[in-house]
């Protein structure tokens, strides 16, 4: 499969470009927050979302998907990262339906994947227990009683985990946190006794929570994947994850970096524009540079989840996409801000919003030095 876009993706790119533009601006999102709207996004725009068939772009024709592959997916989460687009997208389609494609049984995903393709259902994955990003280091348990699971633990910074209908948690049924064996993923209903969702505030005013689990008790039908086996699950999902976040945070970036450019022709100081000035050309320059590389990237690893590559290239594109891209957005926004001056602090100014998107997408799943060096360990060094 050539690394391009084939000409039905590019009309998805232009219609998604579109309907995010006129439906889903910044200045929504800046509504949202101002609100202090707990959902953190807007339900109708999300059913608009739906009903273009973005909640089943990836998914078999079986389970009520469009078999549009994550290439697909990836210039529709794009464009939504131009105009930070408040949506589940994230959270309900490239986290948890992954999952559920990936390690469900037919049950599962029979009744799942629709659900969420219907805009019906969402979902999302409960994995964090520090401020930084550890896969293995669950100490959330989960104990055999009866015919069932109880689960006792918490979980911290959960992507879309406000408004979510269940989530899928991962939990330690055997070794120690930081092994990679012993982990076991459970689908829990967001209502169910012992669970307690605490809303968080982002500084991006993205939909984030905290959970406490007390004795919550599952079936043993809610176990997503083996038991004892959940990180055969958890892996290949959070690739999955990191390669549409870094999708997401090309488009973001992308938008950073022509809006300052924009900025650049029009500013004036001295009589001209300050895009005239040698220094800031060069700072531009090097900026263009580095998000041609990000689109390679991104693209790249799109490429090889609709190829279904092994395990291990994927792995690697997904660390070198979210490594590359997060280094391109922090320094785009910064340059964003700075190239505006003064003004480009203040909330009047929609710039602002980029910078702080950039620092929590940044750490979502693994920052910058942590996909450096995992990518390292992939290869061998």
């Amino acid at each position: 499969m050539p690394m391009i876009l084939n000409e039905e993706q590019i009309m998805l790119k232009d219609s998604a470009k579109d309907f995010c533009a006129k439906s889903a601006p910044i200045d929504q999102l800046r509504q949202i927050r101002d609100r202090d709207d707990p959902d953190a996004f807007d339900r109708d725009t999300w059913q608009s979302m739906v009903d273009l068939g973005w909640a089943g772009i990836p998914w078999p024709e079986e389970f009520g998907g469009l078999a549009f592959g994550y290439k697909g997916l990836g210039v529709v989460t794009e464009e939504a990262g131009r105009t930070l687009a408040a949506s589940p997208l994230f959270g309900t389609v490239w986290v948890g339906g992954s999952a559920v494609n990936i390690g469900g049984t037919e049950a599962q995903k029979s009744t799942l994947l629709p659900a969420i393709a219907g805009g019906e259902l969402l979902m999302a994955l409960a994995l964090e227990e520090s401020h930084r990003h550890s896969p293995y280091g669950i100490a959330t348990t989960a104990t055999a009683d009866a015919d069932g699971y109880l689960l006792s633990g918490s979980k911290t910074f959960v992507v879309d985990g406000n408004s979510a209908d269940k989530f899928i948690v991962v939990a330690r049924t055997s070794a120690k946190p930081g092994d990679r064996d012993g982990l076991t993923l459970f689908i829990v209903d967001t209502g169910t006794a012992g669970l307690t969702v605490n809303r968080l505030k982002m500084t991006d005013s993205r939909n984030a929570a905290s959970l406490d689990l007390e004795n919550v008790r599952v079936g043993a039908d809610a176990v997503l994947g083996e038991l004892n086996k959940g990180a055969d699950v958890l892996d290949p999902t959070l690739d999955i994850a990191r390669i549409g976040l870094s999708a997401e945070m090309l488009g973001s970036l992308q938008e950073c970096f022509e809006r300052t450019v924009q900025y650049l022709k029009e500013r004036e100081q001295f009589g001209v524009p300050i895009g005239s000035f040698q220094a800031l050309k060069h700072r531009a320059a090097d900026m263009f540079c580095e998000v041609e590389l990000s689109k390679s990237c991104v693209l790249e690893a799109l490429t090889a989840l609709d190829e279904a590559r092994e395990a291990s290239e994927i792995a690697k594109l997904a660390s070198l996409a979210k490594a590359k891209v997060g280094e391109t957005y922090n320094r785009v926004s910064r340059e964003g801000i700075q190239m505006h001056g003064g003004i480009g602090m203040t909330d009047e100014f929609d710039i602002g919003f980029f910078i702080k998107r950039a620092a929590v997408a940044e750490q979502t799943f693994g920052d910058v030095n942590f996909h450096r060096n995992r990518y390292g360990d992939l290869e061998g060094y």
